[in-house]
C-alpha cells in the first residue's frame, strides 16, 4: 500500500469518526436533555443543556473533520485547486465554529477562557449532573 492510499484511508477514518462523533453526540446530548427534564422537570433547562451539549459536539465534529480535510489536501492531493477548496473550507468550518462558541457561550472568544468542543460538552455535562443534584 502507498503513502497516498494510507492517508485516504487515514483521511477517510477521520471522516468516519467525524461522523461517529456527530450521531453519539446528539444521543448523549439528548440522553442529558432527558435527565435533566426527568429531575427537574423545567423545559427551559433542559433545553439549554441540550444545546449547549449539542454546540459542544458540533464544535468537536467540525475540528475532527477539519484534521480529515487537511490529511486529505495536504498528503493527497496537493494541487492548487485542492489547497483553494481547502481553505475555503477551512475559512467556511472557522466561521461555523466561532458563530456556534459566540451562540453558545453568549460572549466573544476573547472575553473568556479557552473552550473547544471537548470543553464545551464537559461543562454540559457538569450542569446536567449539578441539576440533578439540586432535586
Amino acid at each position: 500500500m502507498s503513502f497516498v492510499e494510507v492517508m485516504e484511508v487515514t483521511a477517510q477514518g477521520f471522516e468516519a469518526f467525524g461522523a461517529a462523533v456527530l450521531v453519539l453526540g446528539l444521543l448523549w446530548s439528548l440522553g442529558l436533555a432527558a435527565l435533566v427534564w426527568r429531575r427537574s422537570r423545567q423545559g427551559q433547562e433542559a433545553y439549554r443543556v441540550l444545546r449547549s451539549a449539542f454546540g459542544g459536539v458540533l464544535l468537536l465534529g467540525l475540528e475532527i473533520l477539519v484534521a480529515a480535510d487537511l490529511i486529505k489536501t495536504v498528503a493527497v492531493a496537493t494541487t492548487i485547486e485542492n489547497v483553494g477548496v481547502l481553505g475555503l473550507i477551512v475559512l467556511i468550518r472557522t466561521f461555523l465554529s466561532f458563530s456556534l462558541e459566540v451562540e453558545i457561550e453568549g460572549t466573544l472568544p476573547w472575553r473568556r477562557a479557552t473552550t473547544s468542543g471537548v470543553g464545551v460538552m464537559a461543562r454540559a455535562a457538569a450542569d446536567a449532573r449539578r441539576t440533578g443534584a439540586e432535586q
